[in-house]
C-alpha cells in the first residue's frame, strides 16, 4: 500500500511517515501543496494524508484538485483546524475522514486501515472491552462492574489506547506520544496523573497495572 503524506511541518511529517512505515506502508512525503499535487498526479496512491495549513496552495485547494482528478482516492485530513465549519468544508470538497491535531498515532493508523479496507470508521465501534473494563466510545464512559464514570478527553484517549493494546505493556513514552502528542514534554508526569485519575474513577477493581520500569498494561483477562 502506497500513502502520500502532504505536511509542511517536518517533525509531524517524519512522525507520521515513521509510524506508517512501521506498519508496512510505503510512504512518500511532500512539504507543500503544489508538490503534493504533482506527486499525486504522477503515480498510483492508495491514500493521502493531508494537512490544511500548507505553504503555496492550501490544503483545501489541494483537496479540491485531488477530488477533481482522482475522486476515488481516499484523503484523510490531519489538521490543527478543528472547527466544525472547516470540517464540513473538507467533507464537501471530498475528504474521506478528518482528524484534528494533536492526534493519536494509533487512531490515525486505525482510520487509515478502515479507509483502505472500505469498512465503517473505527469510531463507529460502540463498545471496547478489555479484562473487566468496558469503554462506551460514543458516550465516552467507562465502567467496571456496576461502576460507571464519565471521562475527560485525555482519560478517554489513554484508556482507549490501553484497551486497543489489552494484555500488552505500553510504555510511558508511547502513551506520551500517542495520547498527548509527539512534542509533549517527556519530563512531564501527565501519564502518571491521568492513570491515577482513571483508577480513582473506575475503582480498585480496574485492571490497569503498572509494570515497573516498563509502562502500563490493561489485563486482557
Amino acid at each position: 500500500m502506497r500513502i502520500l503524506v502532504i505536511e509542511d511541518e517536518a517533525r509531524i511529517q517524519a512522525f507520521v511517515a515513521r509510524g506508517l512505515e512501521a506498519e508496512g506502508y510505503t510512504v512518500v512525503a511532500a512539504g507543500d501543496g503544489r508538490r503534493g499535487i504533482d506527486l499525486a498526479s504522477g503515480a498510483h496512491w492508495d491514500l493521502v494524508v493531508l494537512d490544511l495549513l500548507l505553504p503555496g496552495l492550501n490544503g483545501l485547494q489541494v483537496l479540491r484538485e485531488l477530488h477533481r482528478t482522482k475522486p476515488e482516492l481516499p484523503v484523510v485530513i490531519l489538521s490543527a483546524r478543528s472547527d466544525v465549519q472547516t470540517k464540513l468544508r473538507g467533507f464537501e470538497l471530498g475528504a474521506t475522514d478528518y482528524l484534528a491535531k494533536p492526534f493519536s498515532l494509533d487512531e490515525l493508523l486505525a482510520r487509515i486501515r478502515v479507509r483502505l479496507r472500505g469498512a465503517p470508521t473505527f469510531g463507529d465501534e460502540h463498545v471496547l472491552r478489555g479484562g473487566n473494563v468496558v469503554l462506551d466510545v460514543a458516550r465516552r464512559q467507562a465502567g467496571v462492574g456496576d461502576r460507571t464514570a464519565d471521562l475527560s478527553d485525555r482519560e478517554f484517549r489513554l484508556l482507549h489506547h490501553l484497551l486497543v493494546h489489552a494484555g500488552e505493556v505500553v510504555s510511558r513514552e508511547r502513551l506520551l506520544s500517542d495520547v498527548w502528542g509527539y512534542d509533549f514534554d517527556p519530563g512531564s508526569n501527565v501519564v502518571e496523573v491521568c492513570v491515577r485519575r482513571l483508577r480513582q474513577k473506575l475503582g480498585p477493581d480496574a485492571a490497569i497495572e503498572t509494570v515497573r520500569s516498563a509502562g502500563y498494561r490493561l489485563a486482557a483477562e
